[in-house]
């Protein structure tokens, strides 16, 4: 690796990952994470762009055209929501206004941030996500014959039953996967709050041979990350990446034979689709809403908005013209008494 050229701008990123957010910001690990990504995807760019290696990027070179450049790229090649792309912003923004207090050089890269606008969102964005015939037939792809092979077709299965976020799936330690006759699985989500989710039977049998293969002789109250890699004889959380690369891979494969499998495949997608299926089959907003974590009711009417949108779409193209109406939003009952329990804590 060649010398670094700018040491100040990585001795303040340092700074500002390893000791200002956690320790005069008391930020959260999973928001020192999520910082983290950011700031490593938008690095990552810059290189990319100016084609250059890590340890040639300079200060001067996370400019206001840079930046910019970053987010639109976030939208037009990523297909980031506004949301993500107003999220990483802040967190640039962030380190920037850090920088500009620990020297007044900075303060001018500060400012021109402050022009860059954040995008406004649509009250309903568009939700992709897979059809249940796509979802088998990419579950059907790993060899379970191999031991990776049923770690990745047990970490779909779990990701789609569960419609866990991407981190809480790596956050998962074994004992957080009850056993018994309501099985359930524990999840740590936004914020450091806790939310339990029930697993289908067929779920847990998956489990059962996942724990054979890769935590033989660890009884149910392991504190083992439930997902790991070994290096160099040590085991470590299992990373995104490596999961977004498996994903992609069986993705690929599945479309050979199912063209309805997305293009791109991402942890994310898995979360839309078992929401999306769930309330195709039925399941109040009112439980998916607890079921996702979402903070607010609202957050989960983008499902029943893209149904309703699915529905006309399908009629317009049968009838050969365009129906007029509005959202079809239904009432908010509760009345599946054995979900609640269980997303409750009943059981």
């Amino acid at each position: 690796m060649g010398r670094i050229k700018d040491e100040s701008l990585f001795q303040l990123l340092h700074d500002y990952l390893k000791k200002y957010l956690p320790d005069q910001k008391y930020a959260s690990p999973n928001t020192v994470r999520a910082y983290r990504t950011a700031l490593n995807q938008f690095f990552g760019y810059v290189v990319q762009k100016e084609n250059i290696s890590l340890s040639e990027v300079t200060f001067p070179a996370l400019d206001y055209d840079m930046v910019n450049a970053y987010l639109d790229w976030l939208v037009s090649e990523k297909k980031c929501s506004p949301a993500t792309r107003n999220h990483r912003l802040t967190c640039i923004r962030s380190f920037f206004a850090y920088a500009a207090g620990r020297s007044t050089e900075y303060v001018a890269y500060q400012a021109a941030l402050s022009k860059i606008p954040r995008q406004k969102a649509a009250r309903f964005v568009a939700v992709e996500y897979m059809s249940e015939e796509a979802v088998k037939t990419i579950l059907k792809q790993p060899d379970t014959s191999t031991r990776q092979g049923i770690r990745d077709q047990f970490f779909m299965v779990l990701l789609y039953d569960t419609a866990a976020r991407i981190q809480e799936m790596l956050d998962l330690k074994v004992c957080d996967i009850r056993q018994g006759k309501t099985p359930t699985a524990t999840l740590l989500g936004k914020g450091s709050k806790v939310r339990t989710v029930p697993l289908m039977p067929e779920t847990m049998g998956h489990f059962r041979n996942y724990l054979t293969a890769y935590h033989e002789g660890e009884d149910r109250y392991s504190t083992q990350p439930l997902f790991y890699v070994v290096q160099h004889g040590i085991r470590h959380p299992m990373s995104d990446d490596n999961v977004r690369k498996f994903l992609k891979k069986y993705g690929d494969m599945a479309r050979i034979t199912c063209p309805e499998v997305p293009e791109n495949i991402h942890p994310h997608l898995w979360r839309h689709s078992r929401s999306m299926h769930l309330y195709q089959h039925g399941m109040d907003l009112t439980l998916i809403s607890q079921w996702l974590g979402h903070a607010n009711l609202e957050t989960s009417l983008i499902y029943a908005h893209a149904d309703t949108e699915q529905k006309r779409l399908a009629i317009e193209k049968a009838m050969g013209r365009k129906v007029a109406g509005g959202i079809d939003i239904p009432r908010f009952t509760v009345s599946d008494e054995e979900t609640i329990k269980r997303l409750y804590g009943l059981k």
